[in-house]
């Protein structure tokens, strides 16, 4: 015997309608987190531009700096939107995924070559290591977080069109 209630069968709707709905990533960002990586992001390039300029190096060495900066800056950056391109199912090529990588890792060794055979003080490799690395961390989070809220906000725009 099938007894049945009105309000099991709205139990039964509600099971339905909730197994219909489409799940949403919405870990959007905090305020926060996306403030504090562009801090971080800011800081050690400032900090890294500021040591460069006040460094008592040749200009020729000034720019080899600058644009091991600029280089990894890009790269970690195309290494992020790869990943991440992957991960939503937007087509990535190999050879495109592994240049990114490679370049990625080529500037921070580009780097480390160049502070072994530089004639600065321990302190001051050691601090152009640390904003280095600082700066691209921070890019990598500062790209997430803006890859992070586009994709949330899309998601809001097509979950409202489709109401």
């Amino acid at each position: 015997m099938n007894y049945q209630t009105t309000v099991s069968l709205k139990d039964e709707e509600n099971v339905k309608s909730k197994k219909k709905e489409k799940k949403m990533y919405n870990h959007k960002p905090t305020p926060a987190f996306i403030g504090a990586s562009w801090s971080a992001l800011l800081i050690g390039m400032v900090a890294y531009c500021v040591g460069l300029w006040n460094a008592t190096i040749q200009l020729n060495e000034k720019g080899y700096y600058f644009t091991i900066l600029l280089f990894g800056l890009f790269s970690v950056i195309s290494v992020q939107k790869a990943v991440r391109d992957k991960l939503e199912g937007i087509q990535v090529t190999e050879m495109y995924f592994g240049i990114s990588w490679f370049t990625s890792i080529a500037a921070i060794v580009l780097l480390a070559i160049g502070l072994w055979n530089a004639t600065l003080e321990l302190s001051e490799k050691g601090f152009y290591a640390m904003s280095f690395i600082l700066s691209l961390f921070a890019a990598i989070a500062v790209q997430k977080n803006t890859r992070d809220v586009a994709y949330i906000n899309n998601e809001l725009e097509t979950k409202t069109d489709e109401d």
